[in-house]
């Protein structure tokens, strides 16, 4: 056997990934490569790397006080934008594994898919979408973080593989790889079945309030019905070049998501204070569009390297965490209270 100086872990990794996935699994030794090129790692193969580089990064930390659907619940319990993305790269996982597709790549795109998601979830999305001449979409976002605004300004030079699964997560196009469509399919799993456990949680609706016609195909409980839908899309992909649902679970599925937003997201209990937070995203986007050097100097660098400063300022706004953002109006917009004594 090899010493340690001379065996290369990776380049093994790599061969057994030949031996273990499938012919249409996306293999770390056939990637397409970063933009700018890299010295291989001995021991982890480029999209363990990657897993890695987005794990450890700060705008993956931030993650832990962003709003998942309730703002600002009572409660220890309730989703964060983190727990969503953990939720996400599980449920990833598991596909990806019974697949025999490329679990590495899938935790990658999976952890990396909601990196750009504002403070105030969609709320905070829709103010930045609204008062943005070039608007402002979360997808999008989570790419300029992981190219251009994590490590300090530097990006974090991810394989094209990593970042077209986490630009695809959500929109009209559909990522290139069966691993990017695992984590597309995985987010709605994930969002679908933990916003009702959430809703439930918070009493805005009750157990018997969910149509029977979707819980009979999908089942009487969140895991149940999680465990449904995963098994549901690990048959159906099977023998196929594609991940899918079978026509009658996805019909559920996409009932229920009707459900959720006519229950859920459009209640005004659960969303009562999304005004509000549209309307501090827009008055921080005012503000410091007329105070751009009141922001902090790697993002009035990217400006001096000739970015549109409207961009730049939503950068800023869509990495703030929840309480930094109120803390921020606080600051700008709230006097201090006089010392009386």
């Amino acid at each position: 056997m090899p010493d340690n100086e001379t065996r290369c872990l990776r380049e093994e990794r790599e061969k057994l990934e030949h031996i273990m996935l499938r012919p249409c699994a996306t293999f770390a030794d056939r990637s397409k490569g970063r933009d700018f090129p890299e010295e291989e790692c001995d021991i982890r193969t480029c999209f363990q790397r990657d897993r890695d580089r987005i794990l450890h990064s700060k705008p993956f930390r931030r993650l832990k006080h962003k709003t998942q659907v309730f703002l600002d619940p009572e409660g220890d319990h309730y989703r964060t934008r983190l727990t969503h993305t953990l939720e996400v790269a599980q449920i990833s996982r598991t596909i990806a594994r019974a697949l025999r597709l490329n679990e590495d790549l899938t935790e990658a795109i999976a952890l990396g898919h909601d990196l750009g998601h504002t403070p105030f979830g969609h709320a905070g999305e829709r103010a930045l979408n609204e008062v943005s001449p070039y608007g402002f979409f979360h997808n999008h976002q989570s790419v300029r973080v992981v190219e251009v605004l994590a490590k300090d300004g530097k990006g974090l030079n991810l394989t094209k593989e990593v970042r077209d699964g986490i630009q695809n997560h959500r929109s009209r196009t559909m990522p290139y790889t069966l691993e990017g469509k695992i984590v597309r399919i995985s987010d709605k799993i994930a969002y679908v079945n933990h916003d009702i456990d959430d809703a439930l949680r918070a009493g805005i609706i009750k157990e018997a309030d969910i149509p029977s016609e979707y819980t009979e195909v999908l089942g009487n409980t969140v895991s149940d019905r999680i465990d449904t839908m995963v098994t549901d899309v690990i048959f159906a992909s099977m023998d196929i070049e594609d991940i899918k649902m079978s026509e009658r679970v996805e019909k559920a599925m996409l009932g229920m998501r009707s459900f959720l937003y006519d229950a859920v997201y459009s209640n005004p209990k659960a969303k009562s204070q999304e005004k509000q937070a549209e309307n501090l995203v827009k008055f921080l986007y005012e503000y410091y569009n007329d105070h751009i050097n009141e922001m902090p100097e790697e993002y009035v660098n990217i400006i001096k390297q000739g970015e549109f400063q409207e961009i730049v300022v939503c950068d800023y706004i869509a990495g703030m965490s929840d309480d930094y953002a109120v803390e921020k109006i606080k600051e700008l917009f709230i006097p201090a209270r006089w010392d009386v004594y």
